[in-house]
């Protein structure tokens, strides 16, 4: 049986009239009819009864209808899936994000991923090490990845996202953290709270970067691997932090979030593959470039 009988026979069973079967499936009425005889050759039985006025299924005509429209509409289904894949509105696609665009860009993409495209179905994971990230988008864990820091490997490409200034973050009963701004040097003797070293973040080069330019080195470093948890570390009074200004959306009672009068910039950029991205992947990352753009 090809599919292509079933149709023309699931066509005549339902209009029971060769001509109107025809005009309906958009083919010559010999050419019904011709295949519909085959199809009875192949099965070995009469699958009508014809009369000069009307055709009829036969017994063995009706039984074979119940699995004919099965497969048709399992053909109708996996044709209407591929388009989704093709266009892009199926599929999977996983995605991770850096700690400091955890509490603001991966919900508001998770939203509207689900409002605009919700065929595609989402592994979402925050908190992770921007170097973990480039290295799951070579291996294929990711099809994207919210980043900072620069990356070289020709295998990635890079979108920009937004900068961002970097801001104070200090616990609430500090002396300085009432103040409108402040300037960075006002913080030399302060222990800092820092993102992880050796290549881990590109966090931890940046702050330091900027306290050197302030004309200082922190008087002691406390590295953690999560941004919540650097933040609730300065709650607790473990030291200062400077953190992109997208982590004020992260409320944690304890702490004071001040302005730095001359602020370094940071950039959040979109990681992706050079090459071998699937259409839905392409489709989330047109999400993010306007959600990072509209937060």
């Amino acid at each position: 049986m090809e599919l292509r009988q079933l149709r023309y026979f699931l066509a005549l069973a339902e209009e029971c009239h060769f001509g109107r079967a025809a005009a309906r499936l958009h083919v010559a009425q010999p050419a019904l009819s011709q295949q519909i005889k085959q199809l009875e050759r192949e099965l070995g039985v009469d699958l009508f009864t014809r009369t000069t006025r009307r055709v009829e299924p036969t017994e063995s005509g009706r039984e074979l209808t119940g699995y004919a429209r099965v497969v048709v509409l399992e053909e109708e289904r996996a044709r209407a899936r591929m388009r989704e894949l093709a266009t892009g509105h199926a599929g999977r696609v996983a995605v991770g994000f850096i700690g400091t665009a955890t509490y603001d860009v991966l919900p508001q993409v998770a939203r509207t991923v689900r409002a605009e495209l919700p065929g595609i179905t989402m592994d979402l994971r925050g908190e992770v090490l921007a170097p973990e990230l480039v290295e799951g988008l070579l291996a294929g864990t990711y099809d994207l990845a919210v980043i900072r820091g620069a990356v070289t490997d020709p295998d990635i490409r890079l979108t920009p996202l937004r900068s961002e200034p970097l801001v104070a973050v200090l616990p609430s009963h500090h002396p300085l953290a009432g103040r409108p701004s402040l300037a960075l040097g006002a913080l030399a003797d302060e222990p800092f709270v820092v993102h992880p070293s050796q290549s881990r973040s590109s966090m931890y080069d940046r702050v330091l970067n900027a306290c050197e330019r302030a004309g200082f080195r922190p008087a002691s470093l406390t590295e953690v691997g999560e941004t919540a948890t650097l933040v609730v570390f300065v709650a607790a009074g473990h030291g200062v932090a400077l953190v992109p200004q997208s982590v004020q959306s992260l409320s944690l009672e304890g702490v004071t979030y001040v302005p730095l009068e001359e602020p370094e910039s940071v950039d959040l950029l979109l990681a992706r593959r050079a090459h071998r991205n699937s259409p839905a992947s392409e489709q989330v990352a047109a999400v993010i470039e306007q959600s990072v753009s509209g937060i």
